[in-house]
């Protein structure tokens, strides 16, 4: 359980330095875009200022999902960290669509003959600082995930990416509509267009294994090939079937019948069935493993329910 906690510590400790880069970076981008005339910083200080939100998904989903088992919860409470991800990742469509519409619609104006306001160099530099603030906050955010195993942590390492994307197409955008002629102007908010389809792809990517978790789909077919290879060269291990798997946040949860020798004991029996336990948690550190191995004696004739 010490194990669980530490991971949670590391998990909230990455997410409140993103809490607070955003702070920073949503309220500087939304003031540089209304008083650098752009529509597109403005929508990329939304963008960040969703940050928020996803930050403090986290922060309160990973704590919860530290939490050991429970008489409701008999397999822990990794589905949370799921569940955070999933609504990262819907948090990550609504905004796409929020700049996709104010975009199109200020593209829309153009043609009818709205003039588009030249935006002004505050806007880019904003647009400069977001883009190496938050690259530098995805890696460190990533790496912090991929140590500890956390989707949700790296899900939220993906909308810090999202970002700087966002904040590419808006520093094009940006320059495009200062340095060229007027009618140039309208780059502005076609890059907030652009840098919307890349936040819905972002978020569609992230959303789909998440889904699959939630709905117990099973491991990745060369992780189950893996651990079959584990279960048979296992001491003791005559054959084995019925291999079930799944996921629960941090933790792979597999279920399996093992055949041994039906003249050992017991004991003999029941050890061979802790060692296939060692050594499927030994293959994996970086989780915690959930085994239900059913022993049969060799050649024991049993239906496939």
């Amino acid at each position: 359980m010490t194990k669980e906690l530490d991971r949670a510590k590391e998990a909230k400790k990455v997410t409140w330095v993103g809490f607070f880069v955003n702070l920073v970076l949503s309220v500087g981008k939304i003031l540089a875009g209304f008083f650098g005339r752009s529509g597109a910083m403005i929508a990329d200080g939304v963008h960040s200022l969703s940050d928020f939100v996803t930050d403090l998904i986290v922060i309160v989903f990973i704590g919860v999902s530290a939490k050991a088992e429970d008489a409701d919860h008999q397999y822990g409470h990794g589905k949370y960290e799921t569940f955070a991800t999933l609504l990262i990742c819907v948090a990550l469509l609504i905004v796409a669509a929020l700049i996709l519409y104010s975009g199109v619609d200020k593209i829309i104006l153009s043609i009818k003959g709205e003039t588009i306001l030249q935006p002004s160099y505050i806007a880019l530099i904003a647009a400069i600082v977001s883009i190496f603030s938050k690259e530098w906050l995805y890696q460190y955010t990533k790496n912090v995930g991929n140590k500890i195993k956390s989707d949700a942590v790296i899900a939220n390492a993906w909308h810090h990416r999202s970002d700087a994307f966002s904040s590419i197409g808006t520093l094009l955008g940006i320059s495009g509509a200062m340095f060229l002629s007027e009618q140039w102007r309208i780059l502005d908010p076609i890059a907030s267009i652009i840098v919307s389809v890349f936040i819905c792809i972002t978020g569609i990517k992230l959303m789909i294994p998440a889904l699959k978790e939630l709905l117990d789909h099973s491991l990745a077919e060369d992780m189950e090939q893996e651990m079959c290879n584990i279960i048979t060269t296992t001491d003791g291990v005559v054959a084995m079937h019925h291999l079930k798997t799944r996921k629960n946040g941090n933790s792979f949860i597999i279920d399996v019948h093992v055949m041994v020798d039906r003249e050992i004991s017991i004991v003999a029996a029941h050890n061979i069935a802790t060692d296939v336990e060692r050594r499927l948690r030994a293959q994996y550190p970086k989780n915690r493993v959930l085994t239900n191995i059913h022993i049969e004696p060799e050649d024991d004739v049993e239906d496939d329910n």
